[in-house]
């Protein structure tokens, strides 16, 4: 009997780009089917994918998506996103932008910044103010440019961690084992939930992800 050809793929993380280009991140169910975001934004992901090799930085896939680096520094990344395609700069917040056409990719975002494109024409039009946020890139990678950040205030530990943390004391010194910055996305993302029970379900959740070294996102 025949396949049917609307089946999801198995989620499978892509190898290169060229894969990611024929099949999406892999990350998902939706990976090489019509419904991958991917698929939605191909001759933008070419023109960017083209603008940025321009620049000299290395191609490479990390985190089942294409980035850009320099020297072994991240400088950017290209993606998919629902409804625009993204280039992303790791280090935006430390990059000079007359145009304000960098962004915040959230609310709770400090250095990375992004760029939304949802046509040819847009990034025809910004081209050149592209090619200069990559040098920029590129000279924050070798520190020749860094902007200092505003300190950000210290985010509360939640009484459900704290507890956790009292019952465990090896998951206490796991979370301090992280850096600052997984640290910080776990605290985010338990203090975000209005609820206790909500809390104390996420904390169990990432209990495993916190013991083995990761982030929320890794």
């Amino acid at each position: 009997m025949k396949k049917s050809t609307s089946a999801k793929s198995p989620v499978n993380p892509v190898a290169s780009v060229e894969q990611y280009m024929q099949v999406g991140c892999g990350r998902c169910p939706l990976g090489g089917t019509p419904e991958c975001k991917v698929h939605s934004w191909t001759h933008e992901f070419k023109a960017l994918r083209e603008l940025v090799l321009e620049s000299g930085l290395t191609e490479e896939i990390k985190w089942s998506a294409p980035c850009y680096t320099y020297n072994g520094r991240n400088v950017s990344m290209l993606g998919a996103l629902k409804d625009a395609c993204v280039l992303s700069f790791f280090e935006g917040a430390s990059l000079e932008d007359p145009t304000g056409i960098l962004e915040r990719p959230g609310p709770n975002s400090r250095e990375a910044r992004v760029i939304r494109f949802t046509s040819i024409a847009q990034i025809t039009e910004l081209r050149d103010h592209v090619r200069q946020l990559l040098t920029q890139g590129i000279a924050v990678a070798t520190g020749e440019k860094r902007k200092a950040l505003t300190p950000t205030p210290p985010l509360e530990f939640p009484e459900e961690l704290t507890e956790a943390f009292r019952d465990d004391d090896s998951l206490k010194k796991a979370f301090e084992a992280l850096t600052p910055g997984r640290q910080r996305g776990y605290l985010l993302h338990f203090n975000q939930a209005k609820q206790s029970a909500t809390r104390r379900a996420r904390i169990a959740k990432c209990t495993a992800g916190i013991r083995s070294g990761k982030g929320l996102h890794d």
